[in-house]
């Protein structure tokens, strides 16, 4: 295991490569634990350089009830 602090997206890239090669290991395996050094590498990266905002409830609500289709069906009720 040659594992190193991800800092560029050929970094990041590498280690992706690389866990996908590891996929499916054993845990407590050198390649599980390998495969779980390198997750959590790139899940700070990713959380420094990609970082997904908090989404606003209401919104969230709003976009739920649309894509599930349930706004027809409300609509239905309160016709």
């Amino acid at each position: 295991m040659n594992t190193k602090p991800i800092r560029t997206v050929d970094d990041l890239n590498t280690a992706l490569l690389r866990i996908e090669q590891l996929w499916g290991a054993a845990s407590n395996s050198t390649e599980g634990n390998e495969l779980e050094v390198l997750a959590m590498l790139v899940e700070k990266y990713e959380d420094e350089h990609f970082p997904i905002p908090a989404s606003d409830p209401t919104e969230a609500l709003k976009f739920r009830i649309s894509s599930s289709g349930s706004l027809d069906c409300l609509s239905r009720r309160t016709s």
